[in-house]
């Protein structure tokens, strides 16, 4: 009863619960784009997103009839989300053992290059002094976030980018809020490590803002958000 009275989406659900189409296109509509951000950081691979949260509506779809609102819709929409990308993951991995063994991986292979461009720039010792182009900073950024094992990513994004509040995120995640609060410190001591030889360089700018510069991440916020208070702010 209290998240029927407090949460129009859930309502929504309940309608779609009746077989109400339009119910459904309107979730479907309002998730969407929400969804494939958050795929396009949960997937083993970035162009699986849309594949992935249009499973994940398939899923919800088939659940219409057992739904029952015991949280936030958000809440249990991300729920089923994660267990998607999971379940993607171990697939892919699957996949990865079988074709190592068919064709084992060449020097040139370059699948992990998104989680190893900052470590390589770094471990290169030309590290550039010229200010990056935007393009390049989202790659730093979207790097190091991919470099966070899945539930950090995970709680950093919903966090982050979903404004979810330790409860919500706890929720979701099926964890206790002092589990999501050690994940989230453990996600920002990596982020710092990661992003701060960038930001002391100049190359992200004082004034850097990671959600902005990342279109897959990109937010609306009434007030700009740097990326040493994407490390060390807490979630509300």
């Amino acid at each position: 009863m209290r998240y029927t009275q407090s949460d129009p989406d859930v309502r929504l659900m309940l309608r779609v619960k009746e077989d109400d189409a339009g119910a459904f296109e309107e979730l479907v509509r309002r998730y969407q784009a929400r969804l494939v951000r958050l795929m396009q950081h949960l997937a083993p691979r970035g162009d699986l997103a849309e594949d992935l949260a249009q499973e994940t509506f398939l899923r919800v779809y088939r659940a219409r009839q057992s739904y029952t609102p015991g949280a936030k819709f958000s809440t249990w929409l991300f729920t089923i989300a994660g267990n998607v990308a999971r379940n993607s993951k171990r697939t892919a991995a699957r996949r990865h053992e079988t074709s190592e063994v068919d064709s084992p991986r060449g020097a040139d292979d370059s699948g992990d290059a998104p989680f190893l461009a900052v470590t390589a720039v770094d471990s290169s010792g030309l590290m550039p002094t010229r200010q990056v182009e935007g393009d390049e900073r989202a790659s730093i950024v979207r790097s190091a976030v991919a470099s966070l094992n899945e539930r950090q990513r995970m709680a950093l994004i919903l966090s982050r980018f979903e404004n979810m509040s330790y409860v919500e995120i706890a929720e979701t995640m099926s964890l206790s809020t002092k589990a999501v609060k050690s994940l989230l410190s453990r996600a920002r001591v990596s982020l710092k490590e990661a992003l701060t030889p960038y930001i002391e360089s100049g190359q992200l700018g004082g004034t850097f803002d990671p959600a902005m510069s990342m279109p897959s991440m990109q937010i609306e916020r009434s007030t700009s958000q740097t990326a040493g208070e994407m490390i060390e702010e807490e979630p509300s």
